[in-house]
């Protein structure tokens, strides 16, 4: 399969039109002028070099020359033989939480942020699994299946902010709920969900459903983003900065939730971690999805693409070398008519 790497460059090779006029008006004024000094074919034979035919041999090499380095410079490539191959892949949903409690700085810059980067850097290293994501706040819904296209995976953790939410609150159950919804059906293995959230869900049905999807061989890790301590939630009121407030209009402060969390985790067979811990959280979730029984998957691979802007460069030199030769009048006969 032929291709260019990058083929929006071709588009400067429209440029080789008003390059040529250029060329033909410059010949054209330079054959008036030897016109006017004297016989054509007498001034071919005292100075073959500056004649007017090597003037349109080198204006074609050089419009070709540029035409051919356009060519180069958007790297034509062969290659790419579609094929499949079999591999072996645990199944990995990522949950984020992305409700309002998650904008609180008890951790810098804030809870989202540093819930993202750590989603961003788990996806790295889960790299050969088949990863999905769903984002939570007053409810859960899919925002990718699982997959192996892990560039869409990080743009998505990117862009997650809570106006993605339709209602606010942390309904961690749901989320649960939702990934036992989209795990294969007709396969009790290879599952793991790795939340990540606040853990302010005050909602009995998150261990209910912890429980129930332990049942169904899913295995549960929870990673608790924020402090014991906990701060206020920041918001925009009327254009100005404010925090929430409840129904007295007190600020509402925001703490982690760390024993709901490691509850869910026991019940869901899986392991409870704090991002503010120190401990390598993905190492460890690492060696866990290592030790679990992967499924098999069909996957599309393809060969690389082999380059050959070399050939294009190579005739630009060359060409570069044969305007040189005719300038100079190296081979003298080289244009002579009989």
């Amino acid at each position: 399969m032929f291709r260019f790497e990058h083929q929006d460059l071709l588009y400067f090779e429209l440029a080789a039109i008003p390059l040529a006029i250029l060329f033909y008006m410059g010949w054209r004024w330079y054959r008036t002028q030897q016109s006017r000094i004297g016989d054509m074919p007498l001034i071919k034979q005292l100075s073959p070099a500056t004649a007017g035919d090597v003037r349109k041999y080198t204006s074609i090499l050089s419009i070709l020359i540029f035409g051919f380095l356009v060519i180069a410079w958007a790297n034509p490539q062969w290659g790419s033989k579609r094929e499949k191959v079999d591999a072996k892949a645990a199944d990995i949903f990522l949950a984020l939480d992305i409700s309002n409690s998650m904008f609180a700085q008890d951790v810098p810059p804030n809870r989202l942020e540093r819930a993202k980067r750590f989603a961003e850097r788990l996806i790295t290293r889960l790299k050969g699994e088949r990863i999905g994501l769903i984002l939570f706040a007053g409810n859960a819904y899919l925002q990718m299946p699982l997959t192996t296209d892990y560039a869409a995976a990080l743009l998505f953790v990117r862009s997650a902010n809570p106006d993605l939410a339709g209602t606010q609150g942390t309904a961690i159950g749901e989320a649960i709920s939702t990934a036992r919804e989209y795990f294969d059906q007709n396969d009790l293995f290879h599952r793991t969900l790795v939340l990540i959230t606040d853990g302010e869900d005050h909602d009995e049905d998150a261990l209910n459903q912890a429980e129930e999807a332990a049942a169904e061989g899913m295995q549960i890790f929870t990673i608790g983003v924020g402090t014991q301590a906990g701060a206020m939630i920041p918001m925009i009121t009327d254009g100005r900065s404010d925090w929430k407030r409840d129904e007295t209009g007190q600020p509402v402060r925001t703490a982690l939730n760390s024993d709901l969390l490691k509850r869910i985790a026991d019940l869901g067979n899986g392991s409870s971690f704090n991002l503010e811990s120190g401990t390598d959280i993905l190492s460890a979730i690492d060696r866990k999805v290592d030790e679990m029984e992967k499924r098999e998957i069909q996957e599309h691979s393809f060969t690389a693409y082999e380059s050959y802007f070399q050939v294009f460069v190579g005739l630009a030199i060359f060409g570069l070398l044969t305007i040189w030769i005719l300038e100079h009048g190296v081979f003298p006969n080289l244009l002579k008519h009989d």
